[in-house]
């Protein structure tokens, strides 16, 4: 017997979006299925970013559909939107922590603020998320004393501290190293399999996305012109990823 189909997560269809006369997104179509992770990858300017806001409900299309655990996101306003966005977690370029509170009190930040959990409760929490990514004994310690592998691992317990369906990571390997984008690469995978949460990551980086992509969707032109496994984008004869790949490996990367 051949296994069920898993349940789709986030669908988007037909979704276009200009700003003024410049036409960003062009009737995109994106199905990511539940506890999968995949990549939206292009280069700079291609409209990734503006994809990802519409699939956590921070811009409207002018036309097209954003169907998020079975809801159309589309039509609803900010009060409902706000439920929504509840099943998701962001990870951020920079991970975003807060300069001034500890690593405890930037992961217990949505605890206290959307949760009714005890102060014991909530250190529990922390301490079983930071554990997830792989952190320990660093409870006390300020973002400005952690490596930058370290501070996007806490920006992941953070943004998994109230276990959402979803998580959305923004470039997550912009600026690092590679041996601080291995970490960050086994981050997400761990992620997925520790938690099956369904994730989406926005990137122009190609060896970490083949890294840790079950499904890569590549977006061109306002498009997405490529969709499958990273093998089978290998392969790919569309042109404009032809050379987005050829450039890439050029580069030496």
């Amino acid at each position: 017997m051949s296994p069920e189909p898993k349940r789709v997560m986030i669908s988007v269809r037909d979704l276009w979006k200009a700003f003024g006369n410049h036409q960003v997104l062009i009737g995109v179509d994106l199905e990511v299925e539940e506890g999968t992770t995949c990549v939206i990858l292009g280069s700079s300017g291609s409209g990734k970013t503006v994809l990802m806001k519409h699939i956590i409900g921070l811009l409207k299309p002018d036309r097209g559909q954003v169907i998020v655990d079975g809801e159309d996101i589309v039509p609803l306003d900010e009060q409902e939107l706000e439920r929504v966005r509840r099943k998701f977690g962001m990870v951020f370029q920079g991970a975003a922590l807060f300069d001034s509170m500890t690593v405890y009190e930037n992961v217990a930040f949505a605890l206290r603020e959307h949760s009714n959990l005890s102060e014991e409760q909530i250190r529990a929490k922390v301490r079983e998320k930071l554990g997830i990514v792989g952190l320990r004994d660093v409870e006390e310690k300020y973002p400005a004393d952690l490596s930058g592998g370290m501070r996007k691992r806490v920006g992941l317990a953070r943004a998994i501290a109230l276990e959402p369906k979803i998580v959305l990571y923004d470039e997550p390997t912009t600026g690092l190293d590679p041996i601080t984008t291995d970490y960050v690469d086994e981050m997400i995978v761990t992620a997925k399999k520790e938690l099956g949460v369904t994730s989406v990551v926005i990137s122009h980086d190609i060896a970490s996305s083949f890294k840790v992509a079950d499904q890569v969707a590549f977006l061109y032109e306002g498009k997405i012109v490529a969709h499958g496994p990273p093998a089978e984008l290998r392969n790919s004869q569309h042109p404009g990823l032809k050379h987005f790949l050829a450039m890439w490996f050029a580069k030496g990367a």
